[in-house]
């Protein structure tokens, strides 16, 4: 259900009144004002004209959160839309609804605002734009809107000039500005730092192109000195450019700062037409942040009438075992493959490759023995030899499995175990092969089963020039996430954009990488505050397949040429399950690993992965967060903890249960000598009987943390 109230505009101007009038308002109205506020009246924001500039302003309960800020788009080769503009319109409404997606943290999300639409038209060009702002509880979202217009029908971007005026020298969370990658590490620094610590916060890649000393990605999360915290990023990316945030450190003032296409072009715009919406979310508690959903409810209602085929899924997946360099994607050690050129009956293997069908039917059967519901494998197709660095247009046809790899045999025998194998598309960046190739991929998948595809786009965009985040790339990935839709396939995009809450609009975007998840943890490590700062940065815009649950964390155990160690103990690869939130959820490591550890694997078997409630425990982004979330449509509650390198101990109370029930509480923990360096297989398992006044104290190791599964006496 929802409310929508309307007020009537302050003025607005029939057409035939607009011209003669536009000088006596450039004249009389050189300043005009407008303020709204949130429905709970703590946020105010403010528009207003100075001297024919848009600017806007945000406080929150009084205090600063975005001192005046300039608005616009800077043009190329015709007059910009920066300034010159008078107010011709002004609208205000309220909006309150409550609604249920097809997945998700909550049963159901409500979206209240208060808005505010202000017409502008440019005297020198009687050009129109609106800008939309919308004021939440938890913040404010706002976008530029271009009607359809004789004098503005085409225009390309030469850089968006929306500005974030910071109140102060914010602690930060930020990322290298990178126009092909946000796979670095989070650094934690002053604003004022950001120049000094960029050099080393640069790290290799695969695709890479940082552009500025000063250059940030989103989300960006912030904390004032005063205890605000804050977080930018955007929604609704749809046929536009991600934006990144240049940082004038000098007066803490951030600007927009579009990802560029193959030829400089920022974004290339046919009227009627809109921005993405530009979003800060705000509050003096840290685990608001975690709940808010207002990126999501800045995005349209979903699309599908039928959306019976989406759904939530837990895994496994040969995968592991390639990443850390035991086994590998490709068939032989060829080179210098021409796929059509090759036939692989006739080549010798390598014996080393592990999308076999004998090795696939072994994960089928660990799947189905522990009631997983899928399958993942890569590197059942032809072209793994040369996949990667040499810019090669052609290099998967996503159709011809190697010899070892029988689809027929695989299909059926999965079939019969009741686990669905999910496909991989690797598209090495060539992205114009991959939609050459599209229809007959969905097709295939269609034919033998697969509902769910995993995309990758590692290396450098080919066409070359191209970057992961420019416009083009962002129509391709979907067209893809539209085209699978046809083909009723989820979709789980690996090295794409990252998310701006598109998966309420089309909601078989089920999963995205889009940071650097677990398998860093074999190329180095990941810091051990990566965790407990992901879900205020990354996931802000929608769910991460981070691919949890290693238990053997020293990969020299598969291979022992790597040396790296997961950043990680036992007992918090269990409560990333709770902590990272997505509807798909990877048990990554090995079978015959979890084998061994079968009392712990117990959770990740237990956990669900939709949920009809969450909720924030106890949250500081950088040190710790503790969250408890509620089983879809079962009484069952599922805790999860994730603390830095230092270590902690966590006291919560259990006031979430339901009044009058007893649970049955199993701990996973840390043990007492735990260490993600030194002991990181140490952990505890324990059971209690709790009710909602039970409080627990629980021990979380340097690197570590904690899981509980809370499920009602007698179930």
């Amino acid at each position: 259900m929802h409310r929508a109230t309307s007020f009537p505009p302050t003025f607005a101007f029939r057409p035939a009144q607009l011209l003669p009038l536009l000088c006596l308002l450039l004249l009389g109205f050189a300043v005009r004002a407008e303020e709204i506020k949130s429905p709970n009246g703590q946020l105010t924001l403010n528009f207003e004209l100075q001297g024919g500039v848009p600017t806007y302003r945000l406080r929150y309960k009084g205090r600063e959160v975005i001192k005046t800020s300039k608005l616009g788009l800077e043009l190329k080769k015709t007059t910009s839309l920066l300034g010159g503009f008078a107010q011709t319109d002004k609208q205000t409404r309220s909006f309150d609804e409550t609604w249920t997606p097809v997945w998700g943290e909550a049963k159901t999300i409500r979206n209240h605002y208060n808005e505010l639409a202000v017409t502008l038209t440019q005297a020198e060009t009687q050009r129109t734009m609106r800008v939309r702002f919308r004021v939440f509880d938890d913040g404010l979202g706002f976008r530029y809107e271009f009607p359809r217009q004789p004098k503005l029908d085409y225009f390309t971007i030469k850089e968006e000039r929306t500005q974030f005026a910071l109140a102060g020298d914010h602690k930060a969370f930020w990322l290298p500005g990178d126009y092909d990658t946000q796979e670095y590490s989070t650094v934690t620094s002053k604003l004022s730092e950001v120049r000094g610590l960029m050099k080393s916060a640069v790290t290799g890649n695969a695709s890479q192109t940082p552009f500025s000393p000063t250059g940030l990605q989103t989300p960006l999360m912030l904390k004032s000195q005063d205890g605000l915290y804050i977080n930018i990023h955007e929604a609704a990316l749809i046929d536009y450019s991600c934006m990144h945030l240049e940082l004038d450190d000098k007066t803490m003032v951030l600007e927009s700062h579009l990802t560029p296409d193959a030829v400089g072009d920022k974004g290339l715009i046919q009227t009627p037409a809109n921005s993405p919406w530009r979003t800060v979310i705000v509050s003096d508690k840290a685990g608001d942040i975690l709940l808010s959903k207002l990126v999501l409810n800045l995005n349209e209602p979903t699309k599908f009438t039928d959306v019976s085929w989406i759904k939530p899924v837990k895994y496994v997946g040969v995968w592991w075992e390639m990443i850390t360099g035991k086994s590998t994607w490709s068939y032989t050690n060829l080179d210098n493959i021409k796929l059509d050129s090759v036939d692989y009956r006739k080549v010798k293997p390598n014996g080393t490759h592990a999308a076999n069908t004998a090795h696939v039917k072994e994960y089928i059967d660990f799947a189905a023995q522990h009631g997983f519901d899928a399958v993942l494998v890569e590197g059942w197709n032809t072209g793994w030899e040369d996949w990667f660095g040499k810019h090669k247009e052609y290099v998967f046809d996503f159709v011809t499995p190697y010899p070892d790899f029988d689809v027929q045999e695989l299909q059926r025998y999965a079939q019969s175990k009741n686990v669905r194998i999910i496909m991989h598309h690797e598209t090495s960046g060539s992205v114009r092969n991959y939609e050459r190739h599209l229809d007959s991929a969905f097709q295939f998948m269609n034919k033998y089963g697969y509902n769910a595809v995993k995309t990758g786009y590692v290396g450098d965009i080919v066409p070359l020039g191209h970057h992961h985040y420019d416009q083009w790339l962002i129509n391709h990935y979907q067209y893809v996430l539209e085209k699978a839709a046809a083909h009723k396939i989820m979709v789980n995009g690996h090295e794409a954009v990252r998310p701006t809450g598109l998966a309420r609009t089309y909601p078989n975007l089920i999963g995205n990488e889009a940071a650097r998840g677990t398998e860093y943890e074999s190329f180095g490590g990941n810091n051990a505050d990566h965790t407990t700062i992901l879900p205020f940065t990354r996931l802000i815009g929608g769910p991460m397949d981070y691919t949890p649950g290693i238990f053997q964390t020293k990969v020299s155990a598969y291979n022992p040429q790597n040396n790296s160690f997961v950043h990680s103990t036992l007992a918090r690869q269990l409560a990333l399950y709770v902590t990272m939130y997505s509807p798909l959820q990877m048990a990554a490591d090995l079978p015959e690993t979890y084998n061994k550890h079968l009392d712990a694997f117990q959770f990740i078997k237990d956990v669900a992965v939709d949920w009809d409630d969450t909720k924030v425990l106890e949250a500081e982004p950088g040190d710790y967060i503790t969250y408890a979330r509620k089983a879809k449509g079962k009484s069952s509650w599922f805790v999860g903890s994730t603390c830095d390198e230092n270590g902690r101990t966590s006291k919560i109370d259990l006031s979430f249960l339901e009044p009058g029930k007893k649970y049955t509480a199993t701990i996973y923990a840390d043990a007492p000598d735990a260490h993600y360096e030194k002991n990181p297989q140490a952990y505890q398992i324990r059971k209690l009987t709790v009710t909602r006044k039970t409080k627990l104290t629980q021990l979380c190791a340097p690197g570590g943390g904690y899981a509980i599964s809370l499920v009602e006496a007698g179930r």
